[in-house]
């Protein structure tokens, strides 16, 4: 009966991931490959940061934005199922549920958009001057880094908060269902 109700909120914690990482992962990957390919006029013509046509308008946002906003949504959901007793996460008291959740979509999206930026400047000084890049293939790059953004920053925040995670004992398990424990003698 204890790792019954255990696995069940483990089994419900996961299928809650699943369903949100499908409704973070699709709109992504589509929008960010379908906006920057029809954004560029002349698809043999992308440069990476100078010009009309760069691409540093299209990846820089997006690499601070949406793991900005996707650690946000997902840690407000799983503290309220968890909250809500639906969770296998049990956080402790005077847990500081919004600072922590700022402080962690704030520092995934800076260390993902100086990442995404120190990569960025490695190719423009890797490449000769005035390299064009194909515009096609830029799009599905973008569209596969959503993509990857989106899986990855479900499951690290998730991962994070469970070090917060204060374990229930079988003791507190039984005392919570009623039980009377013996008194050592």
């Amino acid at each position: 009966m204890l790792t019954t109700a255990t696995k069940e909120k483990e089994i419900t914690l996961k299928r809650f991931l699943r369903k949100n990482l499908l409704y973070y992962i699709i709109p992504n990957v589509v929008f960010n490959t379908i906006i920057p390919y029809f954004s560029f006029t002349d698809l043999h013509a992308v440069h990476l940061f100078e010009g009309e046509q760069n691409l540093a308008r299209f990846i820089l946002p997006m690499a601070f934005f949406l793991p900005f906003i996707i650690t946000f949504d997902i840690l407000k959901k799983t503290i309220t199922l968890s909250e809500k007793g639906h969770s296998e996460i049990i956080l402790p008291e005077g847990f500081k549920k919004i600072r922590f959740i700022f402080q962690m979509a704030g520092i995934n999206g800076f260390c993902t958009v100086s990442f995404v930026f120190a990569v960025m400047m490695v190719l423009h000084f890797g490449f000769p001057e005035l390299y064009n890049y194909n515009g096609a293939i830029l799009a599905v790059l973008l569209g596969l880094t959503a993509g990857i953004f989106s899986i990855l920053f479900t499951y690290l925040p998730i991962k994070k908060l469970k070090k917060y995670h204060l374990p229930e004992t079988e003791q507190d398990i039984l005392l919570k269902n009623g039980v009377k424990l013996e008194e050592p003698v």
